[in-house]
């Protein structure tokens, strides 16, 4: 694996196979690794999905430079008698909680996947879905299958889930 220090798209376009980046690590896909979890499908179909994978990337790159290059004026707000944010500390307190929350989210799912209730596939998936907030024919079409199919490992694995949280009490 290389050093990956650059956006997401530089890095999934520089590499030759397929990158998820997450918080935490960095799955890739090779050729061999497509190959073999979809029999049917061959090289040209693992390259149009690289294609659409780069071109996904490149335009959530461009669209988090457009909207970082946005420039707002602010003249005339020093008159402004009412602030319509929130307390700082209120924020931070919030912003807090919520990163417990993930990280308590992440433990339990981490732990989950090391017991073995999901495969792989379940397990990329998901990820995919709920922690880069992919959609699910954005997800097939990056792996070349239908969304339908995606759905439904998705759900699967949100029943896994809930019956081991279950089962957990």
């Amino acid at each position: 694996m290389q050093n990956y220090r650059k956006s997401d798209y530089a890095i999934n376009k520089n590499s030759p196979n397929i990158v998820y980046r997450f918080h935490n690590e960095i799955i890739e896909i090779t050729l061999e690794d497509y190959l073999k979890e979809n029999p049917d499908k061959t090289e040209h179909d693992f390259a149009e999905l690289k294609a659409l994978s780069d071109q996904i990337y490149y335009e959530q790159d461009r669209a988090e430079s457009a909207q970082t290059r946005k420039d707002v004026s602010i003249h005339g707000l020093e008159e402004t008698e009412h602030c319509a944010t929130r307390a700082l500390d209120e924020e931070w307190e919030e912003r807090v909680v919520d990163i417990q929350n993930r990280k308590y989210a992440w433990k339990a799912l981490e732990q989950l996947f090391t017991v073995g209730a999901l495969t792989e596939v379940q397990k990329r998936r998901f990820r995919l879905h709920v922690f880069q907030g992919l959609s699910t024919r954005q997800i097939g079409r990056m792996e070349g299958t239908s969304h339908q199919a995606v759905a439904k490992s998705i759900n699967l694995a949100i029943a896994k889930l809930k019956k081991y949280f279950a089962a957990q009490g």
